[in-house]
């Protein structure tokens, strides 16, 4: 895949393609006509996503009306109450919320939401974007099912901006009313199989979703690009064990895509010896990285590919926020490769994720490491990577999937 044909692609896809969106199906099948355009076959897998369509958000801080974006899936309410801004969540701070409409910096992380619900809040403020830059955007943001658990209070998201000047303005009381029709859609995962001569399988995935505000470029279509210019590389070399290419939907709604095809595969994983998950690559600026979910002798392995291929690497045994996630709870040894940016330089879940951060000969570097890390482990007698979760590692996972509480 050269520099041309890589541009091209971002550009052909350069829109906002939300999971579950019909932007996110057009972008399925954009890649299935790619996959169909290097020759080989690609099909897309359904599963359900919980999907809302909002008809009225409306916050008012002292009878103010101020600009925000509903959460999707947070229910139909009306509620009128004291505000209270949450900058921390210690116990005496969340003694404080009962019968308030909270504000709390940032996003509202599902602990935090389930302390808010077991304190007596009865409704919920985030805020994003910067203080410090020119517009006022509002990100589309949403209570996933598996946060709320059925318990849902109304909930709206403002610009930082505005969340500052509430402060400043010492607002004492909120109204939030929210209505909308909650369903369940569907969003896909596009799969494209390289069979081996093994029935063992390495699967290799990336995310093609967008947030609601960005073209995704970054983010993260330069990792489907990614997978591309892999398939289009091992469609003409041998290799002894299959490659699998998911381009999973729904990432950004927590894994959704990852999750569903882990879940209606779980009997073919036992044949999975690896996962390679590429989530933004080939930036303009930053460093070359990879995330270990696995026995830490992977993170040594790449360490020293990296020496022997001439590419500095900064390499770390851990959990990675991606589609590598639900494979490496399954026990699928995972990593996740990425060119991470400062984030002055490229930001992602914004408007400013566009293909102006992206460029074409870092894609075809970091796609050149990768191709060679996939050679050796898709070519091994036998992949060297022990097919088993260390307990550090479980430990992790059990947080990170909120099975545990972090300490």
């Amino acid at each position: 895949m050269n520099a041309s044909q890589i541009m091209k692609i971002f550009k052909e896809t350069a829109y906002i393609r939300t999971g579950g969106s019909a932007q996110e199906l057009k972008c399925a099948d954009y890649l299935c006509d790619c996959c169909a355009a290097m020759g080989v076959e690609a099909k897309k897998e359904p599963f359900a996503v919980d999907m809302a369509t909002i008809h009225q958000a409306v916050f008012e801080a002292d009878g103010i009306s101020i600009p925000c974006k509903g959460y999707l899936c947070a229910g139909s309410h009306e509620v009128e109450a004291p505000f209270l801004y949450l900058p921390s969540t210690d116990k005496y701070s969340l003694s404080l919320c009962r019968g308030k409409i909270v504000m709390v910096d940032g996003y509202l992380g599902s602990w935090v939401y389930r302390d808010l619900l077991d304190n007596g809040a009865v409704g919920f403020v985030t805020y994003d974007g910067n203080a410090n830059y020119a517009d006022k955007d509002i990100d589309q943001r949403e209570l996933r099912s598996y946060v709320s658990k059925g318990d849902k209070i109304p909930g709206v998201n403002i610009n930082a901006k505005d969340a500052i000047d509430l402060i400043n303005r010492g607002v004492s009381r909120a109204k939030i009313i929210l209505k909308q029709d909650e369903y369940v859609g569907e969003s896909h995962n596009v799969v494209c199989d390289l069979p081996g001569e093994l029935d063992e399988w390495i699967i290799l995935t990336a995310h093609y979703d967008s947030t609601s505000l960005s073209q995704g470029a970054y983010d993260n279509m330069s990792g489907c690009v990614g997978l591309l210019g892999i398939a289009d590389y091992f469609k003409d070399h041998p290799h002894r064990y299959g490659l699998r290419f998911v381009f999973c939907g729904s990432e950004e709604r927590g894994l959704l895509g990852s999750k569903a095809y882990t879940a209606a595969h779980e009997e073919e994983l036992i044949k999975v010896v690896l996962n390679i998950n590429l989530d933004m690559i080939g930036c303009i600026m930053g460093k070359f990285i990879a995330c270990c979910t696995s026995e830490n002798k992977l993170v040594d392995y790449v360490i020293y590919m990296g020496y022997e291929l001439g590419r500095g690497i900064s390499v770390r045994q851990d959990v990675y926020s991606s589609d590598s996630t639900p494979f490496a709870d399954k026990g699928v040894p995972a990593i996740t490769f990425a060119r991470s940016a400062p984030g002055n330089t490229a930001t992602i879940h914004n408007s400013y994720d566009t293909v102006a951060v992206m460029k074409a000969e870092h894609m075809i570097e970091d796609i050149d490491f990768i191709v060679a890390f996939t050679d050796r482990m898709a070519n091994a007698k036998r992949c060297p990577v022990a097919r088993e979760m260390p307990d550090n590692m479980k430990e992790k996972l059990d947080t990170y999937l909120l099975r545990k509480r972090s300490k």
